[in-house]
């Protein structure tokens, strides 16, 4: 079997498993967030493993070049949006919705700690499909488990600041794109989301996903547990409240006054009259 029909039969397997949970969910009469956010979170990030396995290992192992890893990238993650609308799958995100008062502490938090057991189940699942060996990209890369490579090629500084960079840019997008339809929206997330990942190659691999993050460099050696979180949780946290600021100008959950933009007058003074009249 070649290599890119094994991705692309796991890529199916993933998605078809994760729009029939999200079906259900939503059919059933429970209004648990939380279970589709371990869906979406799950989806990402075990398509964004065979995505970097395809990055890392294809180009010399299955004759699969990085054309072909940027193509994949970008077709997860549109299918993704089309999918799992009304979610992110991204902690980020939820904490944004939070701070916007948008949705409560209790079912923000339940989101975070869901997303991020969906990003670790999709770990195991990634690894368990490795394991199978069905490609010489795939055997490498099982015997490469232990010894990943990480995506922090930078220091825990440098890397703070790429990741913040990264998500200002998306969560500004995203607070202007919200509303609008999603024939717009998700397209432009895709290409959006492909390019920080492409410019953020060598720097942190542009995740601005902190269970994204967990799923796929969290487990590498080459820097500490603080390291990581301090580059892929402060730094997407850091840009999106500056996103969110720049937008709403302030932050609804601690502050309530606007302290960026000046409101319009709300009445006009009538023509031939002064303002003292």
């Amino acid at each position: 079997m070649s290599g890119l029909n094994a991705s692309l039969g796991y890529f199916l397997t993933i998605v078809g498993v994760s729009a029939v949970g999200r079906v259900m969910l939503a059919r059933s009469r429970l209004r648990w967030t939380f279970l589709i956010e371990f869906i979406a979170a799950f989806a990402l990030a075990a398509c964004r493993l065979e995505v970097d396995t395809i990055a890392e290992v294809g180009q010399w192992a299955g004759a699969l070049g990085p054309d072909v890893a940027i193509t994949m990238l970008f077709l997860s993650i549109t299918i993704h949006g089309i999918i799992m609308q009304g979610v992110s799958g991204n902690p980020s995100v939820t904490l944004m919705g939070i701070l916007q008062k948008d949705i409560g502490a209790v079912a923000g938090i339940l989101s975070v700690a869901a997303q991020l057991l969906g990003a670790h189940f999709a770990l195991v699942v990634a690894g368990k499909y490795w394991e199978m060996e069905l490609t010489d990209m795939h055997m490498i890369k099982n015997l490469m488990m232990s010894e990943c490579t990480t995506s922090l090629r930078v220091s825990a500084l440098q890397g703070v600041l790429a990741e913040a960079l990264g998500a200002v840019t998306f969560h500004l997008v995203y607070l202007v794109l919200k509303s609008r339809s999603q024939l717009l929206s998700v397209p432009i997330f895709s290409l959006l989301l492909t390019f920080i990942a492409y410019a953020g190659n060598n720097y942190t691999s542009g995740y601005v996903n902190p269970s994204l993050a967990y799923a796929l460099t969290f487990t590498c050696p080459g820097h500490s547990f603080l390291a990581y979180s301090l580059v892929y949780w402060l730094g997407p946290l850091i840009g999106m409240s500056l996103a969110l600021f720049l937008y709403l100008g302030n932050i609804p959950l601690l502050f309530s006054r606007n302290l960026l933009y000046s409101k319009k007058a709300r009445f006009r003074v009538p023509k031939g009259k002064t303002s003292e009249d």
